[in-house]
């Protein structure tokens, strides 16, 4: 179960006072109505985790990688990994209050709590109701939160219409993103997006500006 291999990394990478503040936040947030406690805990996290990388061992790895593809990349930090963690934990049963609880923290949230957020999304219950969320960041100008959305994330790939599948490639070009890990980048290549692509690579080219590879691969499929 990917919530347990989360917890056995975490209990090796954290000190017994970070891993006991968190077990006793969740255990206030699986039986909380309301938003406090999980709001509060997932501000405060850094605080008590700090942000060291985690390194994950050959067999944590392959224990969650169907999950959290992200973590094969071991750029994932303790208070990434532990945002995720609380969030894994919040009850599910009623999907308007989880769909409000995850909504609650979307909208307060700062740019490291954002990341966290778009790195959970493929864990999170109701995935459709995410859609929007996703596309709005990928609007975003932070780029570690659209490395969130676009880096080994499968909820994209999986889940997003042609129409913001295609705006997140455009923009991982744009911004000169690390295109080849985009989960899907080449089963989800249409037509759309393939006529955008060559509109861009005229661009650069009359501007004399070099054009990324991976382009030509998409428009060729």
């Amino acid at each position: 179960m990917l919530v347990t291999a989360v917890e056995r990394i975490l209990r090796r990478s954290l000190n017994n006072e970070a891993m006991a503040w968190l077990e006793q936040k969740i255990v206030l947030i699986s039986t909380e109505e309301k938003s406090l406690q999980l709001n509060l805990t997932f501000s405060h996290i850094p605080k008590y985790t700090g942000k060291a990388v985690i390194h994950l061992e050959a067999s944590e790895a392959g224990q969650v990688a169907a999950g959290l593809p992200a973590l094969r990349s071991e750029e994932w930090t303790a208070d990434l990994l532990s945002r995720v963690w609380v969030l894994m934990q919040v009850p599910q049963e009623d999907q308007a209050t989880y769909v409000r609880k995850i909504n609650g923290l979307f909208s307060a949230a700062e740019m490291n709590e954002l990341v966290a957020l778009y790195a959970a999304l493929p864990v999170f219950a109701y995935p459709e109701e995410w859609i929007h969320r996703c596309t709005e960041g990928i609007r975003s100008n932070i780029g570690t939160v659209l490395e969130a959305i676009m880096y080994q994330n499968p909820y994209p790939a999986r889940y997003l219409p042609e129409s913001a599948w295609n705006q997140l490639v455009l923009k991982a070009f744009f911004t000169e993103k690390d295109v080849t890990r985009i989960i899907g980048i080449s089963e989800r290549t249409n037509h759309a997006l393939s006529e955008t692509l060559k509109d861009y690579v005229q661009e650069r080219t009359a501007a004399h500006r070099t054009v990324h590879p991976e382009i030509y691969k998409l428009i060729e499929q």
